[in-house]
Protein backbone atom coordinates (compact mmCIF):
# COMPACT_ATOMS: atom_id res chain seq x y z
CA UNK A 1 0.00 0.00 0.00
CA UNK A 2 1.28 3.38 -1.23
CA UNK A 3 2.62 5.98 1.80
CA UNK A 4 1.55 9.04 2.29
CA UNK A 5 2.80 12.10 3.98
CA UNK A 6 -0.44 14.85 5.04
CA UNK A 7 1.01 18.20 6.00
CA UNK A 8 -1.38 20.80 7.17
CA UNK A 9 -0.57 24.57 6.53
CA UNK A 10 -2.74 25.59 9.61
CA UNK A 11 -1.46 25.10 13.37
CA UNK A 12 -4.92 25.64 14.54
CA UNK A 13 -6.74 23.01 17.11
CA UNK A 14 -10.01 23.29 14.94
CA UNK A 15 -8.62 23.89 11.38
CA UNK A 16 -11.27 23.44 8.63
CA UNK A 17 -7.85 22.36 6.57
CA UNK A 18 -7.16 19.46 9.21
CA UNK A 19 -10.63 18.06 9.03
CA UNK A 20 -10.72 17.81 5.80
CA UNK A 21 -7.16 15.91 6.16
CA UNK A 22 -9.37 13.19 7.94
CA UNK A 23 -11.87 13.04 5.61
CA UNK A 24 -9.14 12.61 2.93
CA UNK A 25 -7.55 9.88 5.05
CA UNK A 26 -10.95 7.75 5.21
CA UNK A 27 -11.43 8.43 1.47
CA UNK A 28 -8.24 7.06 0.71
CA UNK A 29 -8.33 4.21 3.17
CA UNK A 30 -8.46 1.02 0.48
CA UNK A 31 -5.43 2.70 -1.50
CA UNK A 32 -2.97 4.71 0.18
CA UNK A 33 -1.89 4.81 4.11
CA UNK A 34 -2.05 8.73 4.72
CA UNK A 35 -0.65 9.48 8.46
CA UNK A 36 -1.13 13.14 8.97
CA UNK A 37 2.11 15.52 10.16
CA UNK A 38 0.19 18.01 12.98
CA UNK A 39 3.27 19.25 14.63
CA UNK A 40 4.84 22.33 12.61
CA UNK A 41 4.15 24.20 15.70
CA UNK A 42 6.71 21.92 17.22
CA UNK A 43 9.47 22.81 14.64
CA UNK A 44 12.52 25.37 15.73
CA UNK A 45 12.81 28.30 13.03
CA UNK A 46 14.59 27.44 9.99
CA UNK A 47 18.23 28.75 10.65
CA UNK A 48 21.10 27.25 8.14
CA UNK A 49 23.74 27.66 10.68
CA UNK A 50 21.70 24.50 11.83
CA UNK A 51 21.28 22.75 9.11
CA UNK A 52 24.37 20.52 9.10
CA UNK A 53 24.83 17.32 9.46
CA UNK A 54 23.06 16.44 12.59
CA UNK A 55 19.46 18.85 12.26
CA UNK A 56 17.70 19.69 15.61
CA UNK A 57 15.33 16.26 15.79
CA UNK A 58 12.53 17.40 14.99
CA UNK A 59 13.68 18.60 11.41
CA UNK A 60 15.23 14.69 11.33
CA UNK A 61 11.91 13.25 12.12
CA UNK A 62 9.90 15.36 9.53
CA UNK A 63 12.67 14.52 6.79
CA UNK A 64 12.75 11.15 7.27
CA UNK A 65 8.72 10.99 6.86
CA UNK A 66 9.29 13.14 3.64
CA UNK A 67 12.06 10.56 2.80
CA UNK A 68 9.85 7.31 3.04
CA UNK A 69 6.71 9.04 1.60
CA UNK A 70 5.69 7.68 -1.80
CA UNK A 71 4.02 10.74 -1.44
CA UNK A 72 3.16 14.08 0.14
CA UNK A 73 -0.73 15.72 0.30
CA UNK A 74 -0.68 19.01 1.80
CA UNK A 75 -3.96 20.94 2.46
CA UNK A 76 -3.21 24.98 3.39
CA UNK A 77 -5.35 27.80 4.18
CA UNK A 78 -3.59 31.28 2.61
CA UNK A 79 -3.13 33.75 5.51
CA UNK A 80 -2.44 37.22 4.78
CA UNK A 81 -2.10 36.45 0.78
CA UNK A 82 0.68 33.99 1.14
CA UNK A 83 1.75 30.66 2.42
CA UNK A 84 1.16 29.97 6.23
CA UNK A 85 4.18 30.78 8.28
CA UNK A 86 4.45 27.42 10.18
CA UNK A 87 4.32 25.53 6.59
CA UNK A 88 7.08 27.68 4.85
CA UNK A 89 9.39 27.17 7.90
CA UNK A 90 8.99 23.08 7.52
CA UNK A 91 9.54 23.63 3.54
CA UNK A 92 12.54 26.04 4.03
CA UNK A 93 13.83 23.04 6.40
CA UNK A 94 13.64 21.01 3.22
CA UNK A 95 15.94 23.48 0.75
CA UNK A 96 19.60 22.07 2.02
CA UNK A 97 18.21 17.94 0.64
CA UNK A 98 16.78 16.88 -2.03
CA UNK A 99 13.42 14.88 -0.50
CA UNK A 100 11.07 16.91 -2.03
CA UNK A 101 13.10 16.46 -5.97
CA UNK A 102 10.90 13.87 -7.99
CA UNK A 103 8.53 13.70 -4.89
CA UNK A 104 4.79 13.49 -6.05
CA UNK A 105 2.75 16.19 -4.46
CA UNK A 106 -1.01 17.35 -3.94
CA UNK A 107 -1.99 20.79 -2.89
CA UNK A 108 -5.12 21.43 -1.72
CA UNK A 109 -5.39 25.30 -0.43
CA UNK A 110 -8.92 25.72 0.70
CA UNK A 111 -9.23 29.43 2.38
CA UNK A 112 -11.80 32.15 2.04
CA UNK A 113 -9.70 33.70 -1.55
CA UNK A 114 -6.73 31.56 -1.73
CA UNK A 115 -5.41 32.50 -4.59
CA UNK A 116 -1.88 34.32 -3.92
CA UNK A 117 -1.35 31.61 -1.33
CA UNK A 118 -2.29 28.37 -3.19
CA UNK A 119 0.29 30.72 -6.38
CA UNK A 120 2.77 31.14 -3.77
CA UNK A 121 3.00 27.79 -2.66
CA UNK A 122 3.00 26.04 -6.11
CA UNK A 123 6.05 28.22 -7.18
CA UNK A 124 7.89 26.70 -4.16
CA UNK A 125 6.97 23.68 -4.55
CA UNK A 126 8.11 23.60 -8.00
CA UNK A 127 11.53 25.78 -7.30
CA UNK A 128 12.13 22.16 -5.33
CA UNK A 129 11.37 19.73 -8.33
CA UNK A 130 8.51 18.38 -6.70
CA UNK A 131 6.25 16.59 -9.51
CA UNK A 132 3.26 18.98 -9.10
CA UNK A 133 1.24 18.97 -12.41
CA UNK A 134 -1.96 20.94 -12.95
CA UNK A 135 -4.01 17.61 -11.75
CA UNK A 136 -2.45 17.28 -8.22
CA UNK A 137 -3.59 20.56 -7.74
CA UNK A 138 -6.90 22.29 -6.16
CA UNK A 139 -7.54 26.17 -5.17
CA UNK A 140 -11.19 25.66 -3.03
CA UNK A 141 -12.56 29.75 -2.64
CA UNK A 142 -15.00 29.95 0.16
CA UNK A 143 -14.03 26.97 1.62
CA UNK A 144 -16.30 27.38 5.36
CA UNK A 145 -19.65 27.08 2.47
CA UNK A 146 -17.81 25.51 -0.58
CA UNK A 147 -16.30 22.27 1.59
CA UNK A 148 -20.07 21.56 2.49
CA UNK A 149 -20.79 21.17 -1.10
CA UNK A 150 -21.03 17.73 -3.31
CA UNK A 151 -19.19 19.10 -6.09
CA UNK A 152 -16.24 20.13 -3.96
CA UNK A 153 -15.43 16.73 -2.64
CA UNK A 154 -16.53 15.60 -6.21
CA UNK A 155 -13.46 18.06 -7.06
CA UNK A 156 -11.17 16.40 -4.39
CA UNK A 157 -11.95 12.76 -5.40
CA UNK A 158 -10.57 13.63 -9.05
CA UNK A 159 -7.85 15.25 -7.44
CA UNK A 160 -6.73 12.26 -5.65
CA UNK A 161 -7.33 9.67 -7.94
CA UNK A 162 -4.93 12.09 -10.28
CA UNK A 163 -2.42 12.00 -7.36
CA UNK A 164 -3.01 8.08 -7.29
CA UNK A 165 -1.92 7.28 -10.85
CA UNK A 166 1.39 10.38 -10.64
CA UNK A 167 2.28 7.94 -7.32
CA UNK A 168 2.15 4.96 -9.18
CA UNK A 169 3.92 6.10 -12.80
CA UNK A 170 6.33 8.14 -10.35
CA UNK A 171 6.70 4.52 -8.49
CA UNK A 172 7.40 2.77 -11.89
CA UNK A 173 9.49 5.05 -13.08
CA UNK A 174 11.85 4.10 -10.31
Amino acid sequence: MQKILGLVGSIKASSMNLSMMHEIKDRLADDFTLSIFNALDQLPHFNPDLDKENPPPAIADLRAKIESADGILICTPEYVFSIPAALKNAIEWMVSTTLFSEKPVALITASSAGEKGHESLQLVLRTLYCKLPEETSLLIRGAKANLKKPATWDDIDRLLENFYQLINESSASH
